[in-house]
């Protein structure tokens, strides 16, 4: 597949208002125009997801009903109550923050996994590649048999301690396949391999850690295969910032990502920063993905299902693949946790279980139908 590189139309100076600059060798350049239409389906389509999934589980509420119970705490509206009050409990502190959580973190996997695929220029890239979900399978596994506290004034010290080893686990790998000085950053390769080497040794350690402690280690293979069981509204809020500021900054670099297919060399003779843009790339996929983890586990298949998705749908243009991957991401793990807390009540499977399943089917789906297209 031929590298993406939209061009951008100027109008010349000496040219009247509106006049397209020729570039030699282009017959015509057509503008950009923001496909607003796509992301507000997206939008529409989490949401239509999220307010299903509401209802689904032992006690049943019907959609509709779910969607007056959400707009009933909207400041402003008025809301005749037609529904049990527990109906209020289970959706409001049991269900919602669950789904919410799922949506969050799935936008941060897909958005990671689609930033990492174009910066390495890598199909199978995912959130994974350079030792996030190693590192943060370390710190888990260290503070659940460990025997240190693992929560502090109510606070759970778990997702402190997945966060933490996450980050300094890539910040290792970057640090070993740093360049010298002077030098536009690591070359990827190398990055690529640092991150395998330093995840092989994350793991070892882990289960080293696991074959010194207690037998029982459901607890921490129920959070290695990843879960939202016990979500909170708390887990919610403390998400939010990551994803926002970790996809603030992809999104900056979506043109970048875009001109970064045609290969270092070539983006920097155009202009790019590529020195800057890959700690920046790195830096930001990195947060999102070490949250992510820190507070649901390790759920795979989400940052390679979502972008390649919308990549063999919509094409490879950063700027319109990363929010639409986003919001696939998010809709697909809700789907996903609503299939772990429902296909074997009143027991619950692991969600990264779930997206393997589903994930791997659907991808390979994909892969067909662009072949039969290409045909």
């Amino acid at each position: 597949m031929k590298p993406l590189l939209p061009l951008r139309r100027e109008a010349a100076a000496d040219s009247a208002p509106g006049a397209a600059q020729r570039v030699p060798g282009v017959e015509s350049l057509p503008s950009f125009t923001y496909p607003w239409r796509r992301v507000l389906a997206g939008v529409a389509v989490l949401a239509a997801v999220g307010i299903v999934s509401a209802g689904i589980g032992p006690v049943g509420i019907p959609p509709l009903t779910a969607a007056k119970m959400l707009a009933s705490r909207l400041p402003g509206l008025e809301v005749a109550q037609t529904w049990p009050d527990s109906w209020d409990t289970i959706l409001w502190q049991l269900r919602l923050p669950r789904i919410v959580l799922a949506g969050v973190v799935g936008m941060a996997l897909a958005a990671s996994g689609a930033a990492y695929q174009g910066l390495f220029r890598n199909p199978l890239a995912d959130p994974y590649l350079i030792g996030a979900a190693a590192g943060a399978g370390l710190g888990a596994t260290a503070a659940l048999v460990t025997g240190v506290p693992t929560s502090i004034g109510g606070v759970s010290l778990l997702p402190v301690a997945a966060f933490t080893a996450a980050v300094l686990t890539v910040t290792a790998a970057y640090a070993i396949s740093r360049s010298p000085v002077g030098a536009p950053g690591p070359p990827l390769t190398t990055l690529i391999l640092a991150g395998v080497a330093i995840s092989s040794l994350a793991g070892a350690g882990a289960a080293f850690l696991m074959l010194r402690s207690d037998p029982d280690l459901r607890p921490v293979l129920s959070w290695l295969m990843g879960g939202f069981i016990s979500a909170e509204w708390s887990d919610c809020l403390l998400m939010l910032p990551y994803l926002a500021v970790g996809f603030s900054v992809v999104m900056t670099y979506a043109w970048t990502l875009n001109v970064m297919q045609l290969g270092e060399g070539h983006s920097r003779q155009l202009g790019v920063d590529v020195g800057r843009a890959k700690p920046a790339l790195v830096g930001a996929a990195t947060l999102m993905t070490a949250a992510a983890v820190s507070l649901s586990g390790i759920i795979g298949f989400v940052g390679l299902v979502a972008p390649h998705a919308v990549r063999l749908v919509w094409g490879p243009d950063h700027r319109t693949l990363l929010p639409v991957a986003a919001l696939t991401g998010g809709a697909f793990l809700i789907l996903a946790d609503v299939a772990a807390r429902t296909l074997i009540s009143p027991a619950e499977l692991p969600v990264g279980v779930v997206t393997a399943v589903c994930g791997a089917p659907f991808f390979l789906y994909l892969l067909r139908r662009r072949r039969a297209h290409a045909l």
